[in-house]
């Protein structure tokens, strides 16, 4: 028990013993995740009962949002590695901000699918981005620690952003989109007072580097390593997709939950992370990574397991825990591999082309995942159990390959990205 407590307080210990930048960056995941707490549970509601928009289409509005991401990535994804990372999180974080402002004071569904296009055009630098600040400035036999550190930092805005929604939407639902926005206005306050600038000096493009952002990116996605880590890590955050957006519907039609206590369900997620991490990260610090990978694995499909048999309340808390631990597994372990593949002058970029994975989740999953729905209310359920193992093993190879001593390549990982940029 002692070193669980001593596990836990390491996350602190870690924000406050960061580099400025580092704390910076893991603060402005915890503003980010606030905002998206104070957003998302109440955006339904106010999309149906206060625009007006069928049932239906809600769903589609909010893949504007996710869309916005991915159309801009290709063009934007690296620009920080040009342009600094300081100027690319003070634009994204007041483009975020000012987008739900504006989401605050229009109305209807064509300006709001605007508004959340614009939203989703700036957030497509801002979480690559902020990772890219923390793997610029921390040591690499470090980094998993600090990104389990940020993930802490994010559960904790999770479990922050909805209780303070909730205030918000006693008053008026309109509102949550005033509070995300004012959120994320503040951290750029932050950013703009407390960061200096981090890309390493040999890290500005030559003169004569002359490509646009779209075919640096394509760089990026042409290194086989990363390109062989996003797959299975695409399909796992899928199918993990599905949880959060179909269990909602699940518990309605089961009559398990009302909304607010699928509202409280989701917070307890949050809390077990903020709780968990930083001891499982400890605790898994001598294992291999195919090991942690493969663990992960079974847990989540146990997860969809506990799903499957029941939609009764110990499921659904028993299937969010355990989705929640295997998230805490891989998250660090994934975005300190995506670090140690980026070559020094290409961090951002890499970062970029990795959020897509994100971006995929979020335009497709809950899609995919309500279309199952549809058909049967425990397909989801199996057919995730059954792609989260398929897509553990293929994650399993991936972590296999990259232990493997160095030496196999003949160039460094910078001479090969460079080489993938050159013209033919």
């Amino acid at each position: 028990m002692t070193e669980f407590f001593k596990s836990f307080a390491s996350a602190i210990t870690t924000f406050w013993r960061a580099p400025r930048p580092a704390q910076v960056g893991m603060g402005l995941f915890f503003a980010a995740s606030v905002a998206d707490g104070i957003l998302m549970p109440f955006f339904a509601l106010w999309a149906h009962n206060v625009a007006g928009i069928p049932i239906e289409f809600i769903g589609l509005l909010l893949g504007c949002y996710a869309g916005g991401e991915l159309v801009a990535t290709p063009f934007v994804g690296g620009i920080a590695d040009r342009l600094g990372r300081r100027p690319v999180l003070l634009i994204s974080t007041i483009g975020v901000g000012s987008g739900f402002v504006l989401l605050y004071v229009v109305h209807g569904a064509f300006a709001a699918a605007v508004a959340l296009i614009i939203i989703g055009v700036f957030e497509s630098v801002l979480h690559p981005t902020a990772s890219t600040v923390i793997a610029d400035v921390v040591p690499a036999e470090a980094r998993r620690r600090h990104f389990a550190a940020r993930r802490v930092m994010s559960n904790a805005g999770s479990m922050a952003g909805p209780a303070l929604g909730a205030l918000l939407a006693l008053h008026s639902l309109g509102l949550v989109f005033l509070g995300a926005g004012i959120t994320l206005l503040l951290a750029a306050l932050v950013i703009a007072v407390c960061l200096t600038e981090t890309r390493p000096p040999g890290a500005a493009p030559g003169e004569d580097d002359d490509d646009d952002s779209l075919l640096v990116l394509t760089a990026a996605f042409r290194d086989r390593r990363l390109a062989a880590l996003m797959v299975p890590v695409a399909l796992i955050e899928l199918a993990a997709s599905w949880i959060g957006a179909i269990v909602p519907l699940y518990a309605e039609t089961g009559g398990t939950l009302t909304a607010s206590g699928i509202g409280l369900l989701f917070a307890y997620a949050g809390a077990i992370g903020v709780v968990l991490q930083m001891p499982i990260t400890h605790a898994t610090e001598r294992m291999r990574g195919s090991r942690i990978v493969l663990w992960a694995g079974v847990v989540q499909a146990a997860a969809f397991a506990c799903l499957f048999l029941s939609p009764a309340l110990p499921s659904l808390v028993a299937a969010v825990t355990l989705l929640a631990l295997a998230g805490m597994l891989t998250g660090p372990l994934v975005q300190s591999i995506v670090t140690e593949l980026a070559p020094r002058t290409a961090q951002a970029t890499y970062q970029a082309a990795f959020g897509v994975v994100g971006d995929i989740r979020d335009a497709a999953g809950p899609a995919i995942g309500t279309w199952l729905f549809a058909f049967a209310a425990v397909l989801p359920w199996g057919a995730g159990a059954v792609l989260s193992i398929a897509a553990s093993l293929g994650l399993v190879s991936v972590m296999r390959r990259h232990e493997q001593p160095e030496g196999v390549s003949d160039s460094p990982p910078s001479d090969r990205y460079d080489e993938m940029q050159r013209p033919q």
